[in-house]
């Protein structure tokens, strides 16, 4: 063939400049590129095989190699697939945006239907130029009698072709790096960028150093393989040592075994994983899999609670592994990954438009060919079609939970303080994910046992002879006014710990309460409320229950003088004070503080709205004193007392203790009047 000079045909001669700096974000994405190309070339070559339209050379193997050369500062990327012929390159290279990938499959459409082309665009190649001031191409074609291919370009809109010189059927891509691109002719730099992006691509990729020096490896003879390339063979003696028995004698014994061995050319280690556990079917995949592949691919070494295999062929291709993570942290600062790959090839972590927002916080990778990204690859187009994909993610997620709660609820119950979080930010997000759920969501109450949703109303939906008669009564009163809805009161500890006093209040009562302490309790219990009107929650300290209140009331006068002798002692004018007779006598002091004020206050704790007074939205507690104590009763009667004031502030102390967290000078004060009051006891 003579040689040919050309123009690449480009609509508009700015075009070129704009693909080289601002198709991709991420520069380094030219390798991933460029390797799928490769992968593709020898899928095709694949397919043409299947359908005996062409038999591979003995000992054929498939593989992308990438040569870096910081010498030279090239890179070169090579396979062993269908290669060009001259034609094709013009076809195919100079026509930017022309896809071989697209033309091969229409072509082949009605023939076969296995092993899906990775590209779509064509313009994957033109990424070389981001890193390469120089780019040549030398190829040559599957078919018979074919001439190769030599092809270069600098970067403008012009390109030379000639003859080449290769011998061997496939591609051979030499880019010569820019001064800014250095980095990429690194052999470490090289295997991180290709590990990113390749490490499960269908064909087996190697990464080597051009004309590095041969490096060995000895093997035992018995594991040589007939592609090893054997340089000596080697015998080594068995060796012996001079030992003393039992009986005090010494004889000589074998410590190690005669070996025959081979020292070889080092065998290449592929950097790609061409079968994933993904693409297995689970009943191929053992637990111990499931989890090496886990550790390998997130470097994690914590054991995941339990996995999801996603397999689905129709109505579309998808397939993946979400994983459920350990959670010991605070919600606000889970983060999982969930890796999205094409056709095995990486396109990006947590895609929100794919995966839904509450599965981010897993960790996991989905494949799914039929995706429909943009010319960069890099993202996705806005397609009603991933919407669906999305959807069916979550219900596969939904399936899998609720069927471990029907038929291993010991499991899940083993699982749900780590995955709760999980569960109930995806029923605040997802509203059918939600309505799967509802009836597998558990509370663990004060004795650690789980209940659903439904136990607890039935535990809690207790109502007295005298209760039901008021409001038969109220009813016949009123029969035409409309009556709000019955609603259920579930009780819930925030803090087991700090609300010791209110859960020993509640057991002797015989009543129960849930344990909600993570952040994403508050909104989820408001998001119940909101889709069932008939159940309120309410922290055991919101308010003092019948239950919790002994025979009669307590006596105004005594009421009206230890709410004034409480405020004056603790200098606060605006404090709100009640007297109850409580059943319980060794509670001298608690506080209460409204429902609607609480989740007030933790809506400006969230909101970091630490400026504003709590009192301006009623956030205000109110301490309830028990006249049934002997050191009120005493305050009642000694009014004047010297230890009246140290008295007032230690009770007030302690029930707030119980309530919430003092604050540092708070604790400070508590603390040294505490140690008075002890030495007040030792001078006696």
């Amino acid at each position: 063939m003579a040689e040919k000079h050309g123009n690449l045909s480009i609509n508009s001669e700015n075009i070129f400049p704009i693909i080289k700096k601002w198709l991709y974000s991420d520069h380094d994405i030219f390798a991933r590129e460029l390797v799928s190309n490769g992968c593709d070339a020898i899928t095709k070559l694949k397919k043409l095989e299947v359908m005996g339209e062409y038999t591979f050379p003995d000992n054929y193997k498939p593989a992308v190699q990438v040569l870096v050369n910081s010498d030279e500062k090239t890179l070169k990327f090579i396979d062993n697939g269908i290669g060009m012929t001259a034609d094709e390159v013009e076809e195919y290279i100079t026509q930017i945006a022309f896809s071989g990938a697209t033309e091969f499959l229409e072509k082949y459409k009605d023939k076969t239907t296995d092993d899906q082309m990775i590209g779509h665009f064509g313009l994957g190649f033109y990424s070389a130029f981001m890193v390469a001031d120089e780019v040549h191409i030398d190829t040559l074609s599957y078919k018979e009698g074919a001439v190769p291919v030599h092809w270069t370009c600098d970067g403008g809109t012009e390109y030379d072709m000639q003859d080449g010189n290769k011998t061997t059927p496939g591609t051979e891509i030499t880019l010569f790096l820019n001064d800014e691109s250095l980095e990429f002719c690194n052999e470490y730099r090289m295997r991180e960028v290709i590990e990113k992006y390749c490490s499960f691509m269908p064909v087996n990729i190697y990464l080597a150093k051009e004309n590095a020096e041969q490096e060995y490896e000895t093997i035992d003879e018995k594991d040589l393989r007939d592609d090893d390339v054997v340089v000596e063979h080697i015998h080594e003696d068995a060796k012996t040592e001079e030992k003393e028995n039992d009986k005090g004698e010494k004889e000589t014994v074998e410590v190690s075994p005669a070996k025959d061995l081979v020292k070889i050319n080092k065998r290449p280690v592929s950097l790609s994983d061409p079968n994933p556990l993904w693409m297995k079917h689970p009943n191929e995949c053992s637990d111990e899999d499931y989890k090496e592949f886990y550790r390998k691919v997130f470097m994690d070494y914590k054991e995941p609670l339990f996995w999801i295999h996603l397999n689905m062929d129709y109505p579309f291709n998808l397939k993946g592994i979400l994983y459920f993570p350990k959670i010991n942290t605070e919600y606000d600062s889970i983060e999982g990954t969930i890796k999205l790959y094409n056709n095995q090839v990486f396109i990006a972590d947590n895609i929100k438009e794919v995966i839904p927002e509450f599965l981010l916080l897993l960790k996991g990778v989905i494949d799914c060919p039929d995706l429909p990204l943009n010319v960069s690859r890099s993202a996705l187009q806005n397609d009603g079609f991933v919407q669906k994909i999305s959807e069916y993610i979550s219900k596969k997620v939904a399936d899998k939970l609720t069927g471990m709660c029907k038929t291993d609820r010991e499991s899940y119950e083993k699982y749900w303080d780590d995955i709760s979080p999980f569960i109930k930010f995806g029923c605040i997000k997802d509203s059918k994910f939600a309505e799967k759920l509802h009836d597998y969501i558990l509370f663990k109450d004060i004795d650690n046992k789980y209940l659903t949703l439904k136990d607890c109303i039935e535990e809690n939906k207790k109502e007295t002879a005298e209760e039901k008669t008021e409001e038969n009564a109220e009813e016949k009163k009123d029969e035409n006014n409309e009556r709000e809805p019955e609603k259920t009161t579930i009780f819930y500890v925030t803090d087991p710990v700090q609300q010791s006093q209110y859960i020993n209040m509640f057991r002797a009562a015989g009543k129960n309460a849930v344990i909600l302490s993570h952040n994403i309790d508050t909104p989820f219990i408001s998001h119940l409320e909101q889709k069932d009107q008939t159940i309120q929650f309410k922290r055991i300290d919101a308010d003092l229950t019948d239950e919790l209140k002994g025979d009669g009331t307590a006596d105004e006068e005594t009421a009206k003088t230890l709410t004034e002798m409480f405020r004056k002692n603790l200098n606060n004018d605006k404090l709100e004070v009640k007297v109850e007779n409580l059943k319980n006598e060794s509670v001298a002091a608690m506080m209460t503080l409204s429902e609607e004020s609480r989740r007030m206050q933790d809506m400006m704790k969230m909101y970091n709205m630490y400026g504003m007074d709590p009192g301006m939205f009623g956030g205000q507690e109110t301490l309830v004193l028990n006249a049934n104590h002997p050191l009120v009763q005493y305050l009642e009667k000694n009014q004047e007392s010297d230890h009246a004031t140290v008295i007032c502030q230690q009770l007030y102390d302690l029930a707030m203790i119980s309530h919430k967290q003092l604050s540092p000078d708070e604790m400070t004060k508590f603390v040294q009047r505490s140690n008075e009051i002890l030495m007040l006891l030792t001078n006696k």
